[in-house]
């Protein structure tokens, strides 16, 4: 699932290069992947609109249009952006395409889990997940007194409560398992369990990770804003290979098809079975 340093890097790509533009083409091969309550055909409706300024809000990407449209756009785990010349061969996983005067923008979807939604600025209210959700990780306002508020109310392991983007939006499976490894935290650790000193390594740990990650993709992703760079993490997927920070093997273990990884020595406790 893209996640905010992905998403950043796909905002600032598709900002340089769309921002201003008219849709003058659009295809649906699978047009019912686009929920919409601005109109009854999104094809015709959306046809010579013009892309504003790319937004981000926590996990998804909004892409406004002239005269009172939004796309919302979050790709769950398997959606993703390409930004292609028309002759480009189209994918068999392309859902839709938005095409410029000599551009595409297509969306590719290999499991079809993609959340898309096409409305008018009075509907975004109509978006549960966008009102849901708590302040964005990035959020230079959001300060360690709010994190640690809005982390009261729950009690289960902290991976899985940072992750749900309730008490910060923008952070997955990938990346917290990266934050957690940077402030020394187990993921299994109840948050109860967590001091004051290790919620604050958390709260620290957050931005530093994903502006860090922010810079690597920013200069290995584009133009190939569809794959997906993840190879220079730390310990996410990394099982086996020895901990950067202490020589001890990362652990890896993948419940409901999620895997988690983290080094057992800088992240001790939670986890009993082996």
């Amino acid at each position: 699932m893209p996640e905010i340093p992905d998403l950043e890097v796909i905002r600032e790509f598709l900002n340089e290069r769309i921002a201003g533009r008219e849709i003058v083409r659009a295809e649906a091969p699978k047009p019912w992947i686009v929920r919409s309550l601005a109109a009854d055909d999104f094809l015709s409706d959306v046809v010579g609109r013009t892309f504003g300024t790319i937004l981000r809000k926590g996990k998804d990407l909004l892409f406004p249009l002239s005269d009172d449209r939004v796309l919302v756009a979050n790709l769950m785990l398997t959606g993703r952006f390409q930004y292609t010349e028309p002759s480009t061969r189209p994918s068999k996983r392309m859902f839709f395409m938005l095409g410029t005067e000599d551009m595409d923008l297509r969306y590719l979807d290999d499991k079809s889990m993609g959340r898309i939604n096409y409305v008018t600025t009075a509907q975004l209210g109509e978006i549960r997940r966008l009102q849901e959700q708590g302040p964005d990780a990035l959020d230079p306002g959001a300060t360690f007194e709010d994190f640690v508020e809005r982390l009261r109310p729950y009690t289960g392991e902290i991976k899985g409560v940072i992750a749900r983007g309730k008490v910060v939006a923008g952070i997955g499976n990938a990346y917290v398992d990266e934050i957690l490894w940077e402030a020394g935290v187990s993921p299994f650790r109840k948050r109860r369990s967590l001091s004051d000193d290790e919620l604050r390594s958390l709260y620290d740990a957050i931005p530093r990770v994903l502006n860090e990650a922010t810079g690597v993709v920013r200069e290995r992703m584009p133009p190939k804003i569809h794959v997906k760079v993840r190879d220079f993490l730390k310990v996410h997927r990394k099982g086996g290979d020895p901990c950067p920070r202490c020589g001890a093997p990362i652990s890896e273990i993948g419940p409901n098809q999620k895997i988690t990884s983290w080094c057992r020595a800088c992240q001790p406790g939670g986890l009993v079975r082996n």
